[in-house]
């Protein structure tokens, strides 16, 4: 019966291994065709009635378009269903903040996924953190200002970039700016996946960039003047055919400054 024992206790041992590996891994699965996980919220699925239901035109100071919103439902170029092309006619000539879109409800701390796919030469979009920091989507640019980029914060992994006329995808955990008596005292960090590949870990934000017209805070002391109100994730339209598909966000509280994931 010992002997027995001692055989089928390694075996058993392995297989609590395997089973937390796995666990481990299925919690951080990330790359295009990742499906939202429990307790996660899908927020984009190509469909007009989700378009409508949980998004809205961020009206900042360069505000042009009028509801409802002009994104168009089109038929994903690769696989089956529909998709939302970001192509506003408010946004035509590239003003950003003319057309954006955000999700009605906001977010502190989260994990988002987000599948974009760019049709031409030079397209241009952006995803925002809370309505404020951008991750980059422009298809040409490798410099801080460009793809993948945490902009202005952080080198374009451009390497990672699936290129035009396919899927790409980002999976982030952010954690938002904590202050302490209304003065900031820890900034904003994001940890980025681009199409499976950890391109940024516990990337710091130091500001909101591009002016009141990229989102907000951007006009409150040059974009230095972070505040403590929760924001939506935004989409940028900037007159190009950029699509987007599977978007879903789970909320969360991470009480230290960590997001490797």
């Amino acid at each position: 019966m010992n002997r027995l024992f001692r055989k089928i206790k390694p075996l058993v041992l392995m297989q609590a291994a395997f089973a937390v590996a796995f666990v481990s891994v299925s919690q951080a699965q990330v790359g295009v065709g990742t499906k939202a996980p429990k307790g996660a919220e899908v927020y984009l699925d190509g469909s007009r009635k989700m378009l409508d239901e949980k998004w809205i035109y961020w009206e900042g100071p360069r505000f042009k378009a009028k509801p409802p919103i002009k994104w168009t439902v089109v038929n994903d170029p690769v696989d089956k269903g529909t998709v939302i092309n970001c192509n506003d006619p408010a946004s035509a000539g590239g003003l950003y903040g003319a057309a954006d879109i955000v999700t009605k409800k906001q977010f502190k701390d989260f994990r988002a996924h987000v599948e974009f796919f760019i049709t031409k030469e030079g397209g241009n979009s952006g995803v925002y953190l809370q309505n404020r920091y951008e991750i980059q989507v422009l298809d040409g640019d490798t410099t801080s200002h460009g793809m993948a980029a945490v902009i202005n914060e952080s080198k374009s992994p451009y390497y990672a970039y699936n290129g035009i006329g396919k899927w790409n995808s980002y999976d982030i955990l952010f954690r938002a700016a904590r202050f302490k008596d209304g003065k900031l005292v820890e900034q904003p960090m994001v940890t980025l996946y681009f199409n499976g590949k950890k391109v940024h870990s516990n990337q710091k934000i130091s500001q909101v960039w591009g002016g009141p017209n990229s989102g907000i805070d951007g006009g409150n002391d040059g974009g230095k003047g972070i505040t403590d109100t929760p924001g939506g994730l935004k989409l940028q339209s900037e007159g190009h055919d950029v699509l987007y598909r599977n978007i879903w966000i789970k909320e969360m509280e991470l009480e230290k400054p960590d997001t490797d994931f």
